[in-house]
Protein backbone atom coordinates (compact mmCIF):
# COMPACT_ATOMS: atom_id res chain seq x y z
CA UNK A 1 0.00 0.00 0.00
CA UNK A 2 0.97 3.52 -0.51
CA UNK A 3 1.97 5.79 2.17
CA UNK A 4 -0.48 8.46 2.73
CA UNK A 5 0.97 11.77 3.00
CA UNK A 6 -1.67 14.38 4.22
CA UNK A 7 -1.13 17.96 4.39
CA UNK A 8 -3.49 20.74 5.94
CA UNK A 9 -3.41 23.97 4.58
CA UNK A 10 -2.11 25.35 1.54
CA UNK A 11 -0.88 28.50 2.26
CA UNK A 12 3.07 29.35 1.99
CA UNK A 13 3.82 26.60 4.71
CA UNK A 14 1.28 23.93 3.45
CA UNK A 15 1.52 24.59 -0.36
CA UNK A 16 5.46 24.27 -0.57
CA UNK A 17 5.64 21.20 1.92
CA UNK A 18 3.21 19.46 -0.59
CA UNK A 19 5.42 20.60 -3.54
CA UNK A 20 8.74 19.99 -2.11
CA UNK A 21 7.27 15.88 -0.73
CA UNK A 22 6.08 15.29 -4.42
CA UNK A 23 9.33 16.15 -5.59
CA UNK A 24 11.76 14.19 -2.88
CA UNK A 25 9.16 10.61 -3.30
CA UNK A 26 8.18 8.74 -5.99
CA UNK A 27 4.57 8.32 -6.77
CA UNK A 28 4.21 4.89 -6.97
CA UNK A 29 4.62 4.43 -3.21
CA UNK A 30 3.30 7.64 -1.85
CA UNK A 31 0.27 9.16 -2.09
CA UNK A 32 0.43 13.25 -1.17
CA UNK A 33 -3.14 14.82 -0.49
CA UNK A 34 -3.66 18.55 0.30
CA UNK A 35 -6.49 20.03 1.90
CA UNK A 36 -7.72 23.52 1.53
CA UNK A 37 -10.66 25.88 2.39
CA UNK A 38 -10.52 27.40 -1.16
CA UNK A 39 -9.26 26.29 -4.26
CA UNK A 40 -6.74 28.98 -5.20
CA UNK A 41 -3.50 29.80 -3.26
CA UNK A 42 -4.03 32.75 -1.38
CA UNK A 43 -0.96 35.78 -0.53
CA UNK A 44 -1.71 36.24 2.47
CA UNK A 45 1.28 38.48 2.71
CA UNK A 46 -0.80 40.55 0.39
CA UNK A 47 -4.33 41.00 1.86
CA UNK A 48 -3.71 45.26 2.72
CA UNK A 49 -2.85 45.84 -0.99
CA UNK A 50 -6.43 43.37 -1.56
CA UNK A 51 -8.25 45.35 1.02
CA UNK A 52 -7.43 48.76 -0.12
CA UNK A 53 -8.87 48.13 -3.59
CA UNK A 54 -5.68 46.46 -5.52
CA UNK A 55 -6.40 43.00 -7.51
CA UNK A 56 -4.34 40.08 -7.00
CA UNK A 57 -3.18 37.57 -9.48
CA UNK A 58 -4.98 34.53 -9.36
CA UNK A 59 -3.02 31.26 -8.64
CA UNK A 60 -5.08 28.03 -8.63
CA UNK A 61 -3.46 25.49 -6.83
CA UNK A 62 -4.71 22.60 -9.31
CA UNK A 63 -2.05 24.49 -11.96
CA UNK A 64 0.25 24.93 -9.00
CA UNK A 65 0.13 21.29 -8.34
CA UNK A 66 -0.68 20.22 -11.93
CA UNK A 67 1.96 17.23 -13.66
CA UNK A 68 3.22 16.43 -9.50
CA UNK A 69 0.66 14.02 -8.49
CA UNK A 70 -0.57 15.19 -5.45
CA UNK A 71 -4.01 15.64 -4.98
CA UNK A 72 -5.91 18.61 -3.93
CA UNK A 73 -9.48 18.03 -2.22
CA UNK A 74 -10.96 21.86 -1.72
CA UNK A 75 -12.66 21.13 1.86
CA UNK A 76 -13.04 22.88 5.30
CA UNK A 77 -11.32 20.74 8.20
CA UNK A 78 -13.72 19.79 11.19
CA UNK A 79 -11.74 17.89 13.57
CA UNK A 80 -8.31 15.96 13.54
CA UNK A 81 -8.01 13.01 15.57
CA UNK A 82 -4.04 12.00 15.82
CA UNK A 83 -4.72 9.20 17.77
CA UNK A 84 -7.17 7.29 15.31
CA UNK A 85 -5.02 9.11 11.94
CA UNK A 86 -8.24 10.78 11.11
CA UNK A 87 -8.62 13.97 9.43
CA UNK A 88 -12.71 15.19 9.02
CA UNK A 89 -13.88 17.04 6.40
CA UNK A 90 -17.41 18.78 6.17
CA UNK A 91 -17.52 16.32 3.30
CA UNK A 92 -15.92 13.20 4.44
CA UNK A 93 -13.10 11.99 6.39
CA UNK A 94 -9.55 11.03 5.52
CA UNK A 95 -6.73 8.42 7.02
CA UNK A 96 -3.14 9.35 7.15
CA UNK A 97 -0.34 7.64 7.74
CA UNK A 98 2.32 11.29 7.95
CA UNK A 99 -0.03 14.24 8.43
CA UNK A 100 1.22 18.10 7.88
CA UNK A 101 -0.41 20.65 9.65
CA UNK A 102 -0.23 24.06 8.40
CA UNK A 103 -3.46 25.35 8.92
CA UNK A 104 -2.00 28.74 10.30
CA UNK A 105 -3.56 30.90 12.00
CA UNK A 106 -6.59 33.85 12.01
CA UNK A 107 -7.02 37.40 13.78
CA UNK A 108 -7.03 37.33 17.47
CA UNK A 109 -9.25 39.68 18.89
CA UNK A 110 -7.48 39.11 22.24
CA UNK A 111 -10.64 39.33 24.26
CA UNK A 112 -11.58 43.13 23.73
CA UNK A 113 -15.24 44.08 24.26
CA UNK A 114 -16.51 44.92 20.97
CA UNK A 115 -13.57 44.08 18.31
CA UNK A 116 -15.76 40.69 17.15
CA UNK A 117 -18.86 42.66 16.79
CA UNK A 118 -17.61 46.04 15.12
CA UNK A 119 -13.86 45.26 13.74
CA UNK A 120 -12.79 44.42 11.00
CA UNK A 121 -9.16 42.43 9.88
CA UNK A 122 -7.42 41.43 6.99
CA UNK A 123 -5.75 37.63 8.57
CA UNK A 124 -7.56 36.40 5.90
CA UNK A 125 -9.22 37.02 2.33
CA UNK A 126 -12.46 37.04 3.31
CA UNK A 127 -12.03 39.56 6.14
CA UNK A 128 -9.97 41.70 3.31
CA UNK A 129 -12.30 41.64 0.76
CA UNK A 130 -15.21 42.11 3.52
CA UNK A 131 -12.91 45.36 4.29
CA UNK A 132 -12.71 46.14 1.11
CA UNK A 133 -16.24 46.65 0.58
CA UNK A 134 -16.43 48.81 3.65
CA UNK A 135 -13.52 51.16 2.49
CA UNK A 136 -15.22 51.94 -0.49
CA UNK A 137 -18.54 52.73 0.99
CA UNK A 138 -16.61 55.46 2.79
CA UNK A 139 -17.14 59.13 2.22
CA UNK A 140 -13.86 61.50 2.39
CA UNK A 141 -13.25 62.79 6.05
CA UNK A 142 -14.31 59.52 7.66
CA UNK A 143 -12.39 58.42 10.08
CA UNK A 144 -10.41 54.94 10.22
CA UNK A 145 -8.93 53.36 13.48
CA UNK A 146 -6.13 50.49 12.73
CA UNK A 147 -4.98 49.21 15.84
CA UNK A 148 -1.77 47.17 16.86
CA UNK A 149 1.32 48.65 15.97
CA UNK A 150 3.38 45.03 14.39
CA UNK A 151 4.06 44.36 11.03
CA UNK A 152 0.36 44.00 9.32
CA UNK A 153 -0.48 47.11 11.16
CA UNK A 154 2.35 48.83 9.80
CA UNK A 155 1.60 47.48 6.30
CA UNK A 156 -2.01 48.33 6.00
CA UNK A 157 -1.90 51.96 7.64
CA UNK A 158 0.73 53.35 5.11
CA UNK A 159 -1.01 51.59 2.22
CA UNK A 160 -4.97 52.86 3.20
CA UNK A 161 -3.09 56.30 3.81
CA UNK A 162 -1.25 56.32 0.33
CA UNK A 163 -4.58 55.01 -1.55
CA UNK A 164 -6.92 57.13 0.31
CA UNK A 165 -5.60 60.22 1.29
CA UNK A 166 -8.84 61.61 1.97
CA UNK A 167 -9.81 59.66 4.69
CA UNK A 168 -8.70 60.60 8.55
CA UNK A 169 -6.51 57.99 9.26
CA UNK A 170 -5.13 57.49 12.87
CA UNK A 171 -2.86 54.43 13.82
CA UNK A 172 -3.16 53.08 17.56
CA UNK A 173 -0.21 51.21 19.33
CA UNK A 174 0.59 49.91 22.46
CA UNK A 175 4.16 51.12 22.76
CA UNK A 176 6.03 52.82 20.32
CA UNK A 177 5.62 53.41 17.00
CA UNK A 178 8.41 51.24 15.85
CA UNK A 179 9.84 50.18 18.62
CA UNK A 180 11.27 46.85 17.57
CA UNK A 181 12.95 48.51 14.68
CA UNK A 182 16.50 50.36 15.22
CA UNK A 183 16.67 54.07 15.51
CA UNK A 184 17.49 54.77 11.81
CA UNK A 185 13.88 52.26 10.87
CA UNK A 186 11.92 54.33 13.54
CA UNK A 187 13.09 57.23 11.75
CA UNK A 188 11.99 56.61 8.62
CA UNK A 189 8.70 54.89 9.56
CA UNK A 190 7.53 58.26 11.80
CA UNK A 191 8.74 60.53 8.55
CA UNK A 192 6.60 58.22 6.36
CA UNK A 193 4.13 58.11 8.75
CA UNK A 194 3.94 61.86 8.88
CA UNK A 195 4.27 62.50 5.11
CA UNK A 196 0.82 60.21 4.86
CA UNK A 197 -1.12 62.30 7.10
CA UNK A 198 -1.42 59.44 9.73
CA UNK A 199 -2.22 60.60 13.45
CA UNK A 200 -0.17 58.06 15.72
CA UNK A 201 -1.40 57.27 18.74
CA UNK A 202 1.54 55.87 21.23
CA UNK A 203 0.74 54.24 24.26
CA UNK A 204 -2.60 53.27 23.78
CA UNK A 205 -3.90 50.00 24.57
CA UNK A 206 -7.51 49.61 23.37
CA UNK A 207 -10.24 48.97 26.45
CA UNK A 208 -12.97 49.04 24.25
CA UNK A 209 -14.30 48.85 19.88
CA UNK A 210 -17.89 50.36 19.34
CA UNK A 211 -19.52 50.54 16.02
CA UNK A 212 -18.18 54.31 15.67
CA UNK A 213 -15.32 54.63 18.13
CA UNK A 214 -12.85 52.91 20.52
CA UNK A 215 -11.76 53.86 23.82
CA UNK A 216 -8.31 53.44 25.26
CA UNK A 217 -7.40 51.77 28.48
CA UNK A 218 -6.84 55.57 29.65
CA UNK A 219 -10.59 56.93 28.23
CA UNK A 220 -9.59 58.41 25.44
CA UNK A 221 -12.19 58.40 22.58
CA UNK A 222 -10.88 57.92 19.15
CA UNK A 223 -13.51 58.08 16.32
CA UNK A 224 -14.01 55.92 13.82
CA UNK A 225 -16.33 55.06 11.16
CA UNK A 226 -14.35 51.94 10.71
CA UNK A 227 -11.94 49.89 13.35
CA UNK A 228 -9.44 47.60 11.86
CA UNK A 229 -7.65 44.96 14.59
CA UNK A 230 -4.38 44.03 13.26
CA UNK A 231 -3.14 43.43 17.02
CA UNK A 232 -1.84 39.71 16.96
CA UNK A 233 -2.86 36.28 15.37
CA UNK A 234 -4.19 33.21 17.08
CA UNK A 235 -4.08 29.41 16.04
CA UNK A 236 -6.76 27.43 14.56
CA UNK A 237 -8.73 26.31 17.34
CA UNK A 238 -8.71 22.77 15.89
CA UNK A 239 -5.24 22.01 17.58
CA UNK A 240 -6.93 22.56 21.01
CA UNK A 241 -8.82 19.89 20.51
CA UNK A 242 -6.68 17.08 19.95
CA UNK A 243 -3.88 15.54 22.05
CA UNK A 244 -1.27 17.28 20.70
CA UNK A 245 1.17 18.62 22.98
CA UNK A 246 0.94 22.80 22.58
CA UNK A 247 2.47 25.39 23.69
CA UNK A 248 1.34 27.92 25.85
CA UNK A 249 -0.20 30.22 22.74
CA UNK A 250 -1.94 26.89 21.39
CA UNK A 251 1.00 26.11 18.79
CA UNK A 252 2.25 22.62 18.20
CA UNK A 253 5.24 22.05 19.65
CA UNK A 254 7.88 20.53 17.02
CA UNK A 255 11.49 19.58 17.51
CA UNK A 256 14.13 21.09 14.84
CA UNK A 257 12.64 18.74 12.06
CA UNK A 258 9.23 19.88 12.84
CA UNK A 259 7.96 16.59 13.95
CA UNK A 260 5.38 16.67 16.97
CA UNK A 261 7.26 15.91 20.53
CA UNK A 262 4.26 14.04 21.30
CA UNK A 263 2.78 12.43 18.00
CA UNK A 264 5.90 11.28 15.89
CA UNK A 265 3.53 10.69 12.63
CA UNK A 266 2.91 14.74 13.05
CA UNK A 267 4.51 17.19 11.48
CA UNK A 268 3.62 21.03 12.03
CA UNK A 269 4.68 23.44 9.66
CA UNK A 270 3.58 27.79 9.55
CA UNK A 271 1.76 29.95 12.10
CA UNK A 272 0.74 26.94 13.32
CA UNK A 273 3.74 25.84 15.08
CA UNK A 274 6.04 25.98 17.72
CA UNK A 275 9.57 25.51 16.76
CA UNK A 276 13.01 27.33 18.01
CA UNK A 277 15.30 28.89 15.90
CA UNK A 278 18.40 30.88 16.86
CA UNK A 279 19.24 31.04 20.59
CA UNK A 280 16.38 29.07 21.50
CA UNK A 281 13.73 31.71 20.86
CA UNK A 282 10.50 30.87 18.88
CA UNK A 283 9.90 31.72 15.46
CA UNK A 284 7.52 33.86 15.08
CA UNK A 285 4.27 33.70 12.96
CA UNK A 286 5.09 34.41 9.33
CA UNK A 287 5.74 33.90 5.74
CA UNK A 288 9.30 34.21 7.03
CA UNK A 289 9.04 31.93 9.05
CA UNK A 290 7.07 29.45 7.00
CA UNK A 291 8.66 28.32 4.29
CA UNK A 292 12.10 27.09 5.71
CA UNK A 293 9.48 25.49 8.21
CA UNK A 294 8.50 23.85 5.35
CA UNK A 295 11.50 22.76 3.71
CA UNK A 296 12.78 21.59 6.99
CA UNK A 297 9.51 19.41 7.09
CA UNK A 298 9.65 17.95 3.70
CA UNK A 299 13.10 17.23 3.68
CA UNK A 300 12.99 15.03 7.04
CA UNK A 301 9.89 13.16 6.07
CA UNK A 302 11.62 11.92 2.74
CA UNK A 303 14.34 10.86 4.56
CA UNK A 304 12.67 9.13 7.28
CA UNK A 305 10.88 6.90 4.63
CA UNK A 306 13.63 6.33 2.70
CA UNK A 307 16.23 5.66 4.78
CA UNK A 308 18.27 8.69 3.86
CA UNK A 309 20.32 11.55 6.04
CA UNK A 310 17.93 13.32 8.34
CA UNK A 311 19.38 16.91 7.83
CA UNK A 312 18.68 19.41 10.18
CA UNK A 313 18.64 23.30 9.17
CA UNK A 314 19.57 26.11 11.64
CA UNK A 315 16.75 28.41 11.29
CA UNK A 316 17.55 32.25 11.26
CA UNK A 317 16.27 35.62 10.53
CA UNK A 318 18.19 38.25 7.93
CA UNK A 319 15.96 41.09 7.98
CA UNK A 320 12.25 42.22 8.31
CA UNK A 321 10.87 43.57 4.71
CA UNK A 322 8.26 45.94 5.42
CA UNK A 323 5.89 47.98 2.58
CA UNK A 324 4.88 51.46 3.34
CA UNK A 325 2.65 52.02 0.48
CA UNK A 326 3.30 51.17 -3.21
CA UNK A 327 6.37 53.95 -3.16
CA UNK A 328 8.23 53.56 -0.24
CA UNK A 329 9.18 50.69 2.12
CA UNK A 330 11.77 49.88 4.88
CA UNK A 331 13.79 46.52 4.92
CA UNK A 332 15.23 45.81 8.53
CA UNK A 333 18.03 44.11 8.95
CA UNK A 334 18.11 41.85 11.98
CA UNK A 335 20.21 39.40 14.10
CA UNK A 336 19.86 35.43 13.52
CA UNK A 337 17.40 35.38 16.61
CA UNK A 338 15.09 38.42 14.71
CA UNK A 339 16.57 41.53 17.04
CA UNK A 340 16.75 44.76 14.88
CA UNK A 341 20.45 46.13 14.14
CA UNK A 342 21.61 49.36 13.17
CA UNK A 343 21.46 48.92 9.20
CA UNK A 344 18.17 49.49 7.00
CA UNK A 345 17.49 49.99 3.78
CA UNK A 346 14.66 52.65 3.48
CA UNK A 347 12.77 54.51 0.51
CA UNK A 348 12.05 53.69 -3.54
CA UNK A 349 14.92 50.84 -3.54
CA UNK A 350 13.01 49.17 -0.08
CA UNK A 351 9.64 48.83 -1.84
CA UNK A 352 11.24 47.03 -4.84
CA UNK A 353 13.36 44.72 -2.53
CA UNK A 354 10.01 44.15 -0.58
CA UNK A 355 8.17 43.80 -3.42
CA UNK A 356 10.97 41.14 -5.23
CA UNK A 357 10.37 39.20 -1.84
CA UNK A 358 6.67 38.98 -2.14
CA UNK A 359 6.75 37.35 -5.62
CA UNK A 360 9.72 34.83 -4.67
CA UNK A 361 7.19 33.42 -1.98
CA UNK A 362 4.68 33.02 -4.63
CA UNK A 363 7.50 31.51 -6.94
CA UNK A 364 8.73 29.39 -4.57
CA UNK A 365 4.86 27.53 -4.26
CA UNK A 366 5.02 26.64 -7.68
CA UNK A 367 8.97 25.92 -7.58
CA UNK A 368 9.56 24.16 -3.94
CA UNK A 369 12.73 22.68 -4.83
CA UNK A 370 14.04 25.95 -5.56
CA UNK A 371 14.90 24.90 -9.13
CA UNK A 372 16.97 21.65 -7.96
CA UNK A 373 16.41 19.02 -10.95
CA UNK A 374 13.45 16.57 -10.90
CA UNK A 375 16.51 13.52 -10.09
CA UNK A 376 16.48 14.24 -6.78
CA UNK A 377 13.70 12.35 -6.42
CA UNK A 378 13.53 9.49 -3.94
CA UNK A 379 11.97 5.82 -3.59
CA UNK A 380 10.39 4.55 -0.64
CA UNK A 381 12.13 1.98 0.31
CA UNK A 382 10.56 1.29 3.88
CA UNK A 383 6.95 2.93 3.65
CA UNK A 384 6.49 2.19 7.46
CA UNK A 385 9.71 3.27 8.72
CA UNK A 386 8.65 6.46 9.88
CA UNK A 387 5.87 4.81 12.08
CA UNK A 388 8.29 2.75 13.81
CA UNK A 389 10.96 5.73 14.17
CA UNK A 390 11.14 7.02 17.67
CA UNK A 391 11.10 11.14 18.20
CA UNK A 392 14.47 12.21 17.37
Amino acid sequence: MKHRIVVLGAGYAGAVAAGRLAARLHRDEVSITVVNGVADFVERIRMHQLATGQDLTPRPLEEIYAGTGVELKVAKVTAVDVDRKTVKLDAGELEYDTLVYALGSGWNPQGVPGVAEHAYEIASRPGALRLRERLSELPAGANVAVVGGGLTGVEFVTELAESRPDLDVAFVVRGELGDWLSAKGRRHLKKVTGKLGITVHENAAVARVGADSLTTVDGTSIPAAVTVWTAGFAVHPIVAATTLEVSDNGRIVVDETMRSVSHPDVYAVGDAAYAMGAKDKPLRMSCASGQPMAWQAADSIAARLTGGKLRKAHLSYFNQCISLGRKNGLIQYVTADDRAVNAALTGRFAARYKEFICKGAAWGVKNPMGGLPARRRHVVAQPMALKAQRVD
